[in-house]
């Protein structure tokens, strides 16, 4: 199984952004991926709450949702738009950051709307109020394909195992991680946490990344990561746009589940 993992820029203009993800996504298609991920809002990184809502759209209107499912369809490929910046109807405005998975034919397979909101103060300089501007879903979702179930996430949900563990119980054999990480934490925790994930749960952690300067206020750590069930990296995007490209073997997944069955072993634990 072939996956692509697109690593790119994204500024706050999303039509321009959709024009480099199309070319990306079909160059990974004609170099044979047959599972193509974006990274997290793939549509707009922006610091305008005013901006977002002048170019933003509704799920049922949104025309960059609409673009890659036709992409997707034309070129028979499963796509996994990592997430969109979308209008949830929220009475305070807020938006959804949600993930979707498009099948070969175009439609929507799972949608995912992320959990756990970064609202941290990593230095003096740098803080982030991710709920300010976005709700938080409820729901964990795991996705039927022919190939695998998948489970979705989202950036700052790998900082919470337990969702992974639901997700892995629930027989999802891939986790995708799609991310806008910051440098600072990025390079600190962004490898150790997914090699962690892949480790305790033995699954596929596929996680495409922004990367960059986003803008006069924003950059990404990029190093879009491909980890295997046994914690090895497959794949490490580096810090410039590109296309990761790694042939899946999911029998891995069986194999390292079978020599480490720490997902048979959970137990209930008493107090505090």
């Amino acid at each position: 199984m072939k996956v692509a993992l697109i690593q790119f820029t994204a500024g706050d203009d999303p039509q321009t952004n959709l024009a480099v993800v199309r070319t990306m996504i079909r160059d990974a298609a004609q170099a044979g991926a047959r599972f193509i991920l974006t990274p997290e809002v793939s549509n707009i990184i922006s610091t305008s709450r005013r901006h977002q809502n002048k170019v933003l759209h509704a799920e049922q209107d949104d025309p960059f949702l609409a673009r890659l499912r036709e992409e997707a369809r034309a070129l028979g490929v499963w796509l996994l738009i990592g997430s969109l910046a979308i209008k949830a109807g929220d009475e305070d405005g807020r938006f959804a950051n949600r993930s979707f998975l498009i099948s070969p034919d175009g439609s929507v397979v799972a949608r995912y709307d992320k959990i756990h909101m970064f609202d941290v103060q990593i230095d003096e300089t740098e803080t982030y109020r991710e709920s300010a501007a976005y709700r938080p879903g409820t729901k964990a979702v795991v996705a039927d394909t022919e190939f695998a179930k998948i489970g979705m996430t989202i950036c700052y949900d790998m900082r919470f195992p337990h969702l992974y563990r639901r997700l892995a119980k629930a027989g999802a054999t891939i986790i995708t991680v799609p991310a806008a990480f910051s440098p600072v934490t990025g390079k600190a925790h962004w490898e150790s946490l997914l090699r962690a994930r892949a480790i305790e749960n033995g699954v596929f952690i596929l996680a495409p990344a922004q990367c960059g300067q986003n803008g006069p206020a924003r950059a990404t750590h990029g190093h879009s990561l491909v980890v295997s069930p046994w914690g090895e990296v497959l794949a490490d995007g580096g810090e410039v746009p590109g296309i990761t490209m790694v042939d899946l073997d999911l029998a891995d997944v069986e194999q390292s589940r079978r020599r480490v069955p720490s997902l048979n072993h959970d137990r209930e634990i008493e107090g505090p």
